[in-house]
């Protein structure tokens, strides 16, 4: 077993762990609430790039990015040789022929080369853009990929391997003029192309460091895209303020961060907000080490999770609600795994949705009975447009789906909407806009400078606001029935989930302007084989038709119809989703988020057939039977 897994005891006491928990709170004569931390904003640095420059001279053997080779064994680059590689490019990147705006896109995966070619290009002020990896290798068509390349052309493109992303490079080499770079192990090289290991000259370090000295808090440091609900992709702004001002705000009710360098073991893709920003660059603000995880929670690549899991002890870990129904189930097969990974684990954080309740108390179990006590688990809110840390969930909430408080630096706005608010955000963590979209910037700012997000919240205890807010969902997913009755999706949504567990990976809800809500169902299609008894190798078809596996389902919604039994607050009936959700279409993201618009637009024929009275596909509360 590694060396990591030898160390004294974490410290896991919230109370050493966490700033004390607070809300200062504002009430307006129209029932509008201001929210806002007790704790002011600390100074924070002028770009990301300081702490680079800083954990290069105070830990320079430390290793801060960590990654498997192609032998399989862990390849450590320590903090000193990752200045002195992001100098290497940082030179080459300010000499090449670019036009002002542009961009260094990187379409491939979390990598040591990725890392290094997007701190260099912010280094020197270029905009660094991680493009969806899934937008170049599981599209069809390659339109989100063409849309990022036109709104925002790029003076390098970088892919790790030629050949495996030659059709999206052909695919868009009509739209830009970029050099293309291609990883120190691409198989093959396009014409003009250069090799990562092959960069070198360009200007001098005189250069580098008057473009280094240029950069402030509002140079773009980062594009990221994003799919929204409907349309083409939008190129999020985010500045070095919003970057360094969050990882202050970060640091500031995670204190311990100031003194316990993180160790974290992440898969979560750098062009997103949560891995890209909050974990990334929770490393690199606090002098940490980040081993990139190859696996992630899906068939056929978890195992390499757990491979590394096995190898390397976290002290903090990041996941979706997926990954962590993947893990709880790993972890109670295998007590030497289980025990490495509670071993100097400070905390467990989940995002992107809140947990399913059998989740939480699985991992609460596990961690009592191998950690001998019971890990913090917590959650945090926010959005690309936000940096993306609004508010923090840093104390014991004793149950999933508390949001927390908004961080330091951080003001919430939250507008009547019913029984509960709409949220929106101001703050130096929040982005100027879209990229050279004046009309979509224009839209999602009120008159007072808050930031739309679209989403719902309410307070998990109104007599005590310090107690945090709970998620409830978006805005804009939310309808009527045909009673009048407002269907409020992300609540009901979580229930749905909870009472099918464990044969639901997700739902999707639909009924407006329907009598009553009906589900289609993203099946976790190994628990529905365990739950048939049908033997490995059994068609997915025949799994999910098996009537143990009907009755299971009906069960389910019919206890939560018993629970709750008001139309909006509980599902009359199912339908199994057979074809997965399409990447292409936006129904889905890499991070496994649904898109619950979109799917309910593009399989209108699934909504409509749960509303077809003797539907065979369909499930209906308490029966098991169309």
């Amino acid at each position: 077993m590694s060396t990591a897994l030898r160390h004294e005891r974490a410290e896991r006491d919230p109370a050493k762990l966490f700033a004390t928990p607070g809300v200062n709170l504002t009430r307006r004569a129209d029932g509008t609430l201001v929210l806002s931390s007790p704790q002011a904003l600390r100074p924070y640095s002028r770009c990301l790039n300081e702490h680079l420059l800083y954990w290069a001279r105070q830990a320079p053997d430390r290793a801060f990015l960590a990654e498997r080779g192609p032998d399989g064994e862990w390849r450590h680059v320590s903090w000193r040789e990752a200045l002195d590689e992001v100098l290497r490019l940082a030179r080459w990147l300010i000499a090449i022929d670019r036009n002002e705006g542009d961009t260094v896109a990187i379409l491939s995966d979390n990598s040591v080369e990725h890392a290094l070619l997007a701190l260099a290009a912010m280094h020197v002020g270029i905009p660094a853009l991680a493009v969806s990896p899934a937008w170049s290798l599981q599209s069809r068509d390659f339109a989100r990929l063409r849309s990022v390349i036109s709104q925002a052309p790029p003076c390098v493109i970088y892919v790790d391997d030629w050949e495996r992303y030659r059709p999206a490079l052909e695919a868009v080499r009509d739209l830009h003029h970029a050099v293309v770079v291609v990883g120190s192990a691409s198989r093959g090289m396009p014409p003009g192309g250069v090799r990562f290991d092959a960069i070198a000259g360009g200007g001098s370090r005189a250069d580098v460091e008057r473009a280094f000295n240029a950069v402030d808090g509002d140079t773009v440091a980062k594009l990221l895209f994003t799919s929204g609900s409907t349309g083409e992709p939008k190129g999020v702004i985010n500045t070095q303020r919003m970057l360094c001002s969050n990882q202050q705000a970060r640091v500031q009710v995670w204190p311990f961060l100031e003194t316990t360098p993180p160790v974290i073991l992440d898969w979560l893709p750098w062009s997103h907000t949560f891995g890209g920003n909050h974990n990334f660059n929770l490393v690199l603000r606090n002098g940490g080490t980040l081993y990139i995880d190859g696996g992630r929670p899906a068939p056929g690549r978890f195992e390499e999770s757990v491979r590394n899991l096995r190898e390397i002890a976290p002290t903090l870990y990041f996941n979706v609600p997926r990954g962590y129904e993947m893990l709880v189930g790993a972890l109670r097969q295998d007590s030497a795994l289980a025990r490495g990974f509670f071993s100097r684990l400070q905390l467990i954080f989940y995002a992107a949705a809140s947990l399913p309740q059998h989740l939480w108390d699985g991992l609460e179990e596990l961690s009592r009975k191998v950690a001998g006590e019971r890990i913090p688990m917590v959650s945090a809110w926010g959005a690309t447009e936000t940096a993306p840390l609004a508010t923090d969930c840093h104390f014991e909430a004793g149950r999933p789906g508390i949001i927390g408080v908004p961080v330091p630096g951080c003001e919430l706005k939250l507008v009547p909407d019913g029984e509960r608010f709409e949220v929106r955000v101001r703050g130096e963590l929040v982005t100027p806009g879209y990229w050279r979209r004046p009309d979509l910037t224009a839209r999602h700012f009120d008159d007072e400078g808050f930031y739309l997000v679209g989403d719902a919240v309410r307070f998990a205890d109104e007599a005590e606001p310090a107690r945090g807010l709970l998620f409830d969902g978006r805005v804009a997913e939310d309808f009527k029935l045909s009673t009048g009755t407002w269907v409020r999706v992300g609540m009901l949504r979580q229930a749905v989930i909870a009472a099918l567990a464990p044969l639901a990976r997700d739902v999707v809800v639909a009924g407006q302007d329907r009598d009553d809500v009906g589900v289609l169902v993203v099946p976790d299609i190994e628990a529905c084989r365990a739950g048939s008894g049908l033997p490995a190798g059994t068609a997915d078809e025949e799994i999910l038709r098996h009537p143990a596996v009907r009755a299971a389902v009906a069960r389910g919604l019919e206890t939560l119809r018993r629970e709750a039994p008001a139309s909006s607050r509980h599902a009359a009936c199912a339908l199994f989703l057979r074809d997965p959700l399409s990447i292409d279409a936006g129904e889905i993201t890499d991070k496994g988020y649904i898109n619950q618009r979109a799917v309910l637009a593009r399989r209108r024929d699934l909504v409509e057939a749960l509303y077809t009275p003797g539907h065979p596909d369909v499930i209906r509360a308490g029966t098991g039977e169309a």
